[in-house]
């Protein structure tokens, strides 16, 4: 690895998560691939958003056994 590439990398995982995000984004579609939608977009800030209130205590933690026994007696 180049010093300059250690150095992009160091700076680049110090940044916030959302804006790791969207780097890894943009990076990724530089290779050609496609970026995320408007839609991708709204999910991930809405994920990300979730997590934040998670990781401040303002959400509720449920068990992913519980979630998929309601969805099971829903159905």
């Amino acid at each position: 690895m180049t010093a300059v590439l250690e150095r992009v990398e160091q700076e680049a995982l110090s940044l916030p998560e959302q804006e790791r995000a969207f780097l890894a984004d943009r990076l990724l579609s530089s290779l050609g691939g496609e970026a995320l939608s408007d839609v991708d977009m709204a999910w991930v800030a809405e994920a990300e958003s979730r997590y934040d209130g998670y990781r401040r205590g303002e959400r509720q933690v449920i068990p992913a056994a519980d979630v998929l026994a309601e969805a099971d007696r829903r159905c």
